[in-house]
Formats: C-alpha cells, sequence, structure tokens
C-alpha cells in the first residue's frame, strides 16, 4: 500500500515536472531570444547598408535617368547618357551629378533595410504556411512564391517612404536656374505639404504599387531563383563548399536587375511625371523655355500614360532606359552582395564575441 503510494507520488511529481518543462519551453518558443533578434537587426543594417552603398556608386546615372524622363519634349537638353552626362558636367560641375543624391540615400537606406527585412519575414510565413499546406515540412519556395514575397517587401518599403521618394524626384530634376529652390529634403517636404497638401507627397504612388510587383518581386525571385539552379546544379564549377563567389552572385543580381527593370520601367516614366504635376516653381527642364514653355499636367496614371504615348509616341515611356539599364544592373548586384557580405561580417563578429 506504501509502495503504491509512493508510486503514485512519483507518478504525479514526474507530471508536474513535465509539464513544467513543456511550460517552459513554449514560452521559450514564443519569446525572441537574443540570437533572433539580432538576426532582425542584421537584416536591417544589411539592407540599409547595401542601399546606401549601391545608390551612391550609381548617382550620376540616377539623375540624368529622370532628367530624360521628365524632360520638356519641346525642349530637349539631355540627349543620350554620354551628352547628358557631360552637360551636367559643364553646367553643374562635379555637384551636379549627384544632385538630389543626399535625400535618395536618406530614402533608400530605411526603404532598402525594411525591404530586405519584409523579404526574410514574408519568405518564412509564405514558406510556413506552404508547408503545412502540402504537409511536406522539407518543401521549399517556388519562383512564384518568391516572388509575392519580393512583392510584398517593395510594397511595403516603398508605401513607407514615397513622401521621401517624391521631393527626392523634385530636388534631382531643379537646376541652379529653377525659380525656387528647395534646401533639402526637408525644406522640401515642408514645402510640398503647405503649398499642394498632403495628398501630393503621394503623386504618382499608383503606378509606383503596380510596378512594384515586377521590378522588386521579379529582382528577388530571379536573384534566389538562379542562386539555388546554380548551387544545386553544381553547373559551370561555380559552386565552391555550397557557396556561391562574390562574381557569381553579383551575376545573379546583375539578371535579376535588368529582368525586373525592363518589364517595369514605364511605370517608373509615369510615376516621375505624375511627380512633377503642381509644382508651380518646376524648373525649365519641366517646363521648357520661351515660346515652349508648358508645364506637364496629367489627372491620372490612364491620363499620363494617354498623353504620353499620344503628343511622345510609344518610345517615350522607355525614355532614359539606357542610363537605367547601365545604372540598375551593378546597382542591384552592389546591393544584393554587400547586403550579404554585411550580414556575413556580422554573423563573424556576434560569434567572435560569443
Amino acid at each position: 500500500m506504501a509502495s503504491e503510494d509512493v508510486k503514485t507520488s512519483e507518478s504525479a511529481v514526474s507530471k508536474i515536472v513535465n509539464l513544467a518543462e513543456e511550460a517552459k519551453l513554449a514560452k521559450e518558443e514564443i519569446k525572441p531570444t537574443k540570437y533572433q533578434v539580432y538576426s532582425i537587426c542584421k537584416s536591417l543594417v544589411a539592407g540599409g547598408v547595401a542601399g546606401g552603398v549601391s545608390r551612391t556608386a550609381v548617382a550620376p546615372l540616377e539623375r540624368l535617368k529622370i532628367l530624360l524622363q521628365v524632360q520638356n519634349p519641346h525642349n530637349i537638353k539631355y540627349n543620350g547618357t554620354v551628352q547628358g552626362l557631360k552637360y551636367i558636367w559643364s553646367t553643374e560641375g562635379f555637384r551636379g551629378l549627384f544632385k538630389g543624391n543626399g535625400a535618395n540615400c536618406a530614402r533608400i537606406v530605411p526603404n532598402s533595410a525594411v525591404k530586405f527585412f519584409s523579404y526574410e519575414q514574408a519568405s518564412k510565413g509564405i514558406l510556413y504556411l506552404y508547408q503545412q499546406q502540402t504537409g511536406n515540412e522539407d518543401a521549399q519556395l517556388t519562383p512564384v512564391l518568391r516572388l509575392g514575397a519580393g512583392a510584398c517587401a517593395g510594397i511595403i518599403a516603398m508605401s513607407a517612404t514615397y513622401p521621401m521618394d517624391m521631393v527626392r524626384g523634385r530636388l534631382t530634376v531643379q537646376t541652379e536656374k529653377s525659380p525656387y529652390q528647395y534646401r533639402g529634403m526637408f525644406h522640401a517636404l515642408s514645402t510640398v505639404l503647405r503649398e499642394e497638401g498632403f495628398r501630393a507627397l503621394y503623386k504618382g504612388w499608383l503606378p509606383s504599387v503596380i510596378g512594384v510587383v515586377p521590378y522588386v518581386g521579379l529582382n528577388f525571385a530571379v536573384y534566389e531563383s538562379l542562386k539555388d539552379w546554380l548551387i544545386k546544379s553544381k553547373s559551370f564549377g561555380l559552386v565552391e563548399d555550397n557557396e556561391l563567389g562574390v562574381v557569381t552572385r553579383l551575376a545573379c543580381g546583375a539578371a535579376a536587375g535588368t529582368v525586373g527593370q525592363t518589364v517595369a520601367y514605364p511605370l517608373d516614366v509615369i510615376r516621375r511625371r505624375m511627380q512633377m504635376v503642381g509644382w508651380s516653381h518646376a524648373s525649365s527642364i519641366v517646363t521648357g523655355d520661351g515660346r515652349s514653355k508648358a508645364p506637364l499636367e496629367y489627372t491620372g496614371m490612364i491620363d499620363a500614360f494617354r498623353k504620353t504615348v499620344r503628343h511622345e509616341g510609344f518610345r517615350a515611356l522607355y525614355k532614359g532606359l539606357v542610363p537605367n539599364s547601365v545604372k540598375v544592373v551593378p546597382s542591384i548586384a552592389i546591393a544584393f552582395v554587400t547586403y550579404e557580405q554585411v550580414k556575413e561580417f556580422l554573423g563573424v563578429e556576434i560569434r567572435i564575441s560569443d
């Protein structure tokens, strides 16, 4: 009898201990560990650095692209990549090549940080749902699912920083001869808000959202798919210890950038033109000079498409494509490689400190 009581009490204690252990494990699973927090911070920092470095590297081409996109068709000042860069140099000097880059970096750092972080989180969530649906815990993301994760990341990041992109476009376009000078990003934001209202900060947002799906989505989908294919197939002898070299990752990023920007480029042209609407003190690049002076006016995205094609032809939807192609390939490639290198560096640092 005593023996049975002892067994019963031992059994009860054992159950209590087991329940306590299960509760402890559950609590640990719910509460983020310091490594999970560090991983999130690492993604944010790496994404921000990647965006800032890549944009600064191609700032002259970025400015020329925007100038070609929005310049008045009756008053052409920039006519091609080489001529355009020479014209900027001769009229505005070296600093002119980087006009608007400060605002661009101020925008692109949080934009890239949020984009890369959102992509990783969206990928994990989509993969978890996909594995639950298929019942296969070893299932991996398909190109279509990567496209969805990339699109979600792009829309979230773009929407969060769009007002900064809008004023950055105007800062990039203004020259020394502009009738009114924005003194910087914050001055431009406050001026637009005061003179044109809050909605003006989101001019061109719709084509931007539509363009994000093929642009950012295809960037991530093509880049990740190429990496996975090269690692699994071990093609061309490019894989060492299940890792791709920096040059190979650059090539993957370049291919991803080329596909994404070509598909989405007309929407980028329309977005930039819509951002100039309502700018009462726009530079002559937008309004034109002398008798040809006439600002661009659009009532919406469809109207912008229609007027652009009607007055300038279908090719106008691809104005600035050449400098953009030259720019976007190294820009995207540098962004991806910098992102991964910074993450690896931060990973090494945490292991050493531990």
